[in-house]
């Protein structure tokens, strides 16, 4: 009688096993991908500040010394 009482006992405990592992590894890829996001986060961040470093440089409309970039390129350079 030890032995139908004792395998099912050892199944739930090989099973309770497994799902620690299964429950580490959940845990451990929410730490990753959570880390990930932060850097990527961190990166767009970065990158709209470039972006308006760059558009802040840019002349404004009412400038006159404005550029304008959508004229037709010089003779020499088609």
């Amino acid at each position: 009688m030890s032995e139908l009482t004792n395998n099912p006992h050892t199944r739930l405990q090989d099973s309770l096993v497994r799902l620690e592992a299964k429950s580490k590894a959940l845990l451990a890829a929410v730490e990753q991908t959570h880390k990930e996001r932060l850097a990527l986060e961190n990166k767009i961040e970065d990158a709209q500040n470039r972006i308006q470093n760059i558009l802040n440089k840019l002349p404004s409309p009412g400038d006159s010394g404005q550029l304008d970039l959508l004229a037709a390129a010089p003779e020499g350079d088609k």
